[in-house]
């Protein structure tokens, strides 16, 4: 285990269309499960993860660490906290591990909030309450 504290946890079942031709989850599906996982906790916190007219949270930076393959049927939990925010961008770390709670990837990734024309927009206070708080 790498992270210590999650401010999120995400469980999910590696489906065969996540897999390669070997079973092996195809390593972008990983990245699709983090982003997966913050959709889930913005939701959870009422903050905005889409809209046409509003904008969204696009990434901007992206690092990831395979340490152990995944298959097809494993469960997975993520693991999300947040490494830092800025003044519109949000810092995050997270850890994918397998069903005997070790690490099979961790990384981090950075996104920035922008309004409909992808255009950066500074996080208000309502926004930086809701992700920060307990």
């Amino acid at each position: 285990m790498i992270m210590d504290a999650p401010l999120y946890r995400h469980h999910r079942e590696v489906a065969f269309a996540d897999t390669d031709a070997g079973g092996w989850v195809h390593f972008p599906n990983i990245l699709r499960y983090v982003e997966e996982a913050e959709h889930a906790f913005l939701k959870s916190r009422g903050v905005l993860v889409f809209d046409r007219a509003l904008g969204g949270w696009p990434r901007v930076n992206v690092n990831c660490d395979f340490a152990k393959p995944l298959q097809f049927g494993d469960r997975v939990e993520v693991q999300l906290a947040i490494a830092q925010i800025g003044n519109s961008s949000v810092t995050w770390k997270f850890e994918l591990q397998n069903e005997a709670g070790e690490c099979a990837a961790h990384g981090s990734m950075t996104t920035v909030r922008v309004d409909h024309e992808g255009r950066p927009q500074p996080l208000g206070d309502a926004e930086r309450s809701a992700l920060t708080s307990a």
